[in-house]
């Protein structure tokens, strides 16, 4: 199974990736983090699937219906063509948002008399065990399931087995869990499509974008938005679990969690956007997991629900994506430290004090909230952790961390300037004492840059992000020689390793796709914009036709690896297109 082959839809409740032979490879439910119901992806056999596909096996072309998550499946077979609709729906209704956990699957002859198989075989979660089926006149009740499951449709129940039909009219399956659809399947199906078509197109035309790179930038914009559980607020970081960084890796972790490092990431590429309710929802989430932890010992993720990530299990009769295991089940770096996510938080939320169509947002328990991260920060700098990376080796000081410990106290001492005046002082002492720690002993002269940690002589691509959050002038020599030992130290066919250093699964050997966004930005940032344009011209390029990123690139095939769609890919896109990108005003 290729990545590049995989298609993404959902509503904010949950998601599915739909493979171009018409399959349902992947689907938690009733959220991200849920077991999986179908699960191919990671065991080809025995996975469980829900399959709509030609009697005689033949893949499909795959496109999204125009600024929508709607995707389309097309089918050219000896007999006739069809297509598949697959969505999940997703409108205002009765003045709130309707996103119900159905999935919805139209599939519509073309021409000629195409023969078609339907199997819809869900397993029980991570135990694979089948679920009894209980057939009706129209539906099948899948047992045993925490909650209803059914699938219903106006094919015949002979016909969902997996038996060949001839397909001669458009017919309507959705798949329920709870409330099973009561009403009359063409109509209903009908309405809803159009419902979630209009939907997804008015939030485009809500979008800001660049005079460039405008398709790529709207496909990141309505998959990250997806990324986003709305019940809660919470920014996952991938769809799904163990697919390997690069191939024989190893390097195979579960990323359906909110990192809160990655939400602050999506937070500002949402805001380019022009969308902001997502930060309000993300506020509301992170009072709700600090109301849990008074002292702030915050974990670098949660589940979308507020909860502390599971424990890290390997599942042992799971082959993986491609036979390339292990599966893994929860993060082991939920156990982590890193130190970095304070500064991440405080940047996350200080826009609610400098912006003023936020206003309504501000309140004393937001502005203490904000001086509280900032304080932790501050108490952490230079302070070993694990580090944006989650080396799994011996902790050390990290200079990335340490960075944001700064920008914290930075941006609190800015905060403070209008809204709580004794305490600006204190901030710019602390920030201005933290920069100086930074340059003393993360400078390196021998490699020309700052290193990834203290005292080291590694490089790290983090640190491009130097430029970003303004840690030094932009025209300071130091800045500038970090920016280019970075892109020719990491650079593997025009692309950015994130290290080279051993982190404890040995040493990486796929570039990470965020990675050259970082560059972008810097260049920009640094008044680099041919060469800014440049770079992001050579990613541009490689985004496959669908436009979902993964985590990781195998060079020189530019194949993706790492879990998928990856969120922070599509974030980096986004803030690398505009900063590639001209003004409006240049180029009308």
């Amino acid at each position: 199974m290729l990545l590049e082959n995989v298609g993404l839809i959902g509503n904010c409740q949950f998601s599915a990736l739909v493979d171009h032979c018409g399959e349902i490879v992947w689907c938690c439910l009733p959220r991200f983090d849920s077991e999986p119901v179908f699960s191919t992806l990671l065991d080809a056999q025995d996975g469980g699937r829900f399959s709509i596909a030609p009697a005689n096996g033949d893949v499909g072309v795959q496109r999204y219906v125009e600024n929508t998550n709607i995707l389309e499946t097309t089918f050219e077979t000896k007999t006739g063509s069809f297509r598949i609709l697959d969505f999940a729906p997703r409108f205002i209704l009765h003045d709130r948002m309707f996103r119900p956990t159905q999935l919805f699957r139209i599939v519509e002859p073309i021409s000629g008399a195409p023969r078609i198989r339907v199997t819809c075989e869900p397993r029980l979660g991570w135990s694979k065990s089948v679920p009894a089926r209980l057939c009706g006149s129209n539906h099948i009740q899948f047992e045993k399931f925490d909650s209803q499951l059914r699938l219903t449709s106006d094919i015949p129940v002979s016909h969902l087995g997996g038996q060949p039909f001839t397909l001669t009219e458009k017919r309507h399956l959705v798949l329920t869990w709870g409330a099973p659809v009561e009403e009359p399947l063409m109509p209903l199906s009908e309405k809803v499509l159009g419902e979630t078509k209009r939907y997804w197109r008015r939030w485009v035309k809500h979008c800001s974008i660049p005079p460039l790179y405008q398709n790529a930038v709207i496909r990141s914009a309505l998959t990250l938005k997806l990324h986003c559980f709305e019940d809660t607020g919470a920014i996952i970081a991938a769809m799904t679990t163990s697919i390997p960084e690069s191939p024989g890796s190893g390097r195979t972790w579960d990323y359906r969690y909110c990192w809160l490092r990655d939400a602050y990431y999506s937070l500002g590429a949402l805001q380019l956007l022009g969308h902001f309710e997502e930060r309000e929802h993300f506020i509301n989430y992170l009072l709700n997991i600090v109301g849990g932890s008074p002292d702030l010992d915050l974990a670098p993720l949660y589940r979308v629900d507020g909860s502390v990530g599971p424990e890290e299990r390997i599942l042992q009769d799971w082959p993986g994506f491609n036979g390339d295991g292990p599966v893994r089940d929860g993060n082991g770096a939920s156990l982590h430290r890193q130190n970095d996510l304070f500064g991440e938080m405080v940047l996350a939320l200080v826009p609610i004090f400098a912006d003023e169509r936020f206003s309504a947002e501000r309140s004393p328990a937001a502005l203490n909230l904000i001086e509280r991260l900032a304080r932790k920060a501050v108490s952490l700098a230079g302070v070993p952790d694990a580090g944006i990376w989650e080396y799994r080796t011996e902790w050390k000081p990290q200079t990335f961390s340490n960075l944001m410990c700064w920008a914290a106290a930075d941006r609190m001492a800015r905060v403070a300037v209008h809204h709580a005046p004794p305490l600006e002082q204190e901030f710019r002492l602390a920030a201005e004492k933290i920069r100086e720690d930074i340059i003393a002993r993360a400078w390196c002269p021998e490699i020309g840059s700052f290193a990834a940690s203290y005292g080291s002589r590694d490089l790290d691509a983090s640190l491009l992000q130097m430029a970003r959050l303004r840690f030094l002038p932009l025209h300071d020599e130091r800045l500038v020689k970090t920016i280019d030992a970075i892109r020719d130290g990491l650079s593997i066919g025009g692309w950015l390793y994130r290290y080279r250093q051993d982190d404890g699964f040995g040493t990486p050997s796929a570039a990470f796709i965020v990675c050259m966004f970082w560059l972008v930005e810097a260049l920009g940032d640094v008044g680099r914009k041919v060469e800014a344009k440049t770079v992001m011209d050579l990613a541009h390029a490689a985004i496959p036709k669908l436009g979902l990123l993964s985590e990781d690139y195998e060079i020189p095939n530019l194949r993706m690896w790492g879990n998928f769609p990856q969120a922070y890919s599509h974030a980096g896109l986004i803030h690398a297109a505009f900063a590639a990108s001209p003004e409006w005003a240049d180029v009308l």
